[in-house]
């Protein structure tokens, strides 16, 4: 697993970890919202990646 992909993992983990301290995400949901939030966090990395990229290229 790259450094990015343990990254996302990581926050997804910690934005989940919120979502059940503040009873948005139970047992019963968890299936549903982990992906969503995953995968939200996991474009976010890539479109500032790719911004970054294309800074760099000025």
């Amino acid at each position: 697993m790259d450094k990015d992909a343990r990254d996302v993992l990581q926050v997804t983990k910690e934005i989940i970890i919120k979502f059940i301290e503040l009873h948005r995400v139970s047992p019963a949901n968890f299936g549903e919202i982990f992906p969503q939030v995953h995968r939200v966090v996991r474009k976010t990395v890539a479109s500032s990646s790719e911004a970054e990229k294309d800074r760099e290229g000025c």
